[in-house]
C-alpha cells in the first residue's frame, strides 16, 4: 500500500514537473517493478506491456475518434453546428448557453472525447458569449457541463477503454449511454432555464433569427 502511495505521488509531481504523463507512468512502473522484482522483470515486464496495449486491435477507434474531432474542428463544423443551435434557440433568454449544450452534444457525438469536447465549444461558444454579455460563471459553466457529454454521449472513449477492459459488448455500452445522454441535455436546460429565470441577468435574450 505504500508502494503505490509512493508511485502515486511520484507520476503527481512528475506530471506537474511538465514530464508527459506517458513517459511518468512509465518511469514509475518501472521503477517500482525494478524495486520490488529487479531490473531484468521491469524491462520483461514492461516490453510485455507496451507491446500488448499496442496491438490491441479494440483501441485502435481512439485515435480514430479523437481524428474525427480534429476533422470537424478544422472543417468549422463545430461552429456551423454552433450557429444551428443558436438559430433555433438564441431568441430566449439563455439561449446562447442552450445553444452551447447543444452543439456540445452533437460534437460529442462524432468525437466522443470529454476533453476535446471542452476545449472545442470554449473557442466556439465562449467569444459569442462575452459579446451578448453573458454571465462568465454561466458560460463557462455551461461549457464544462457540456464537455462532460463526451463521455456520455455514443460513440465514447471511456466507453470503449472500459469495455476492453471488462471485456464487456461495446456496442451494447454505446446503446445504453444515448437515453443518459439525451437526459442529461435534458436537464442542462431546464437548469439554465431556471438560472435565467432566476436571475435575468445571466443570459439576456438574443436577436429572434426568421425561420426563412
Amino acid at each position: 500500500m505504500i508502494i503505490a502511495l509512493v508511485g502515486l505521488a511520484a507520476v503527481l509531481v512528475l506530471s506537474l514537473l511538465g514530464v508527459p504523463l506517458a513517459f511518468a507512468t512509465l518511469f514509475v512502473g518501472v521503477a517500482g517493478i525494478t524495486y520490488l522484482r529487479g531490473f531484468d522483470a521491469a524491462v520483461g515486464v514492461s516490453n510485455q506491456w507496451i507491446m500488448e496495449s499496442a496491438m490491441n486491435y479494440g483501441l485502435s477507434v481512439v485515435p480514430l475518434f479523437i481524428l474525427m474531432g480534429a476533422f470537424i474542428h478544422r472543417s468549422r463544423i463545430s461552429e456551423e453546428l454552433y450557429e444551428a443551435s443558436y438559430a433555433w434557440l438564441g431568441h430566449f433568454r439563455g439561449g446562447l448557453a442552450m445553444a452551447t449544450v447543444f452543439a456540445c452534444a452533437g460534437f460529442a457525438a462524432v468525437c466522443g472525447s470529454s476533453l476535446a469536447t471542452a476545449a472545442t465549444m470554449s473557442r466556439v461558444a465562449m467569444p459569442p458569449m462575452r459579446k451578448f454579455n453573458y454571465n462568465d460563471a454561466l458560460s463557462t459553466g455551461t461549457i464544462a457541463a457540456g464537455g462532460t457529454l463526451g463521455i456520455m454521449i455514443p460513440p465514447s472513449v471511456p466507453m470503449v477503454i472500459y469495455a476492453i477492459i471488462v471485456s464487456a459488448d461495446i456496442g451494447a455500452l454505446f446503446i445504453a449511454g444515448i437515453v443518459p445522454g439525451i437526459l442529461l441535455v435534458t436537464l442542462f436546460l431546464i437548469a439554465i432555464a431556471i438560472l435565467v429565470r432566476l436571475r435575468p441577468d445571466l443570459g439576456p435574450a438574443g436577436d429572434p433569427i426568421p425561420i426563412k
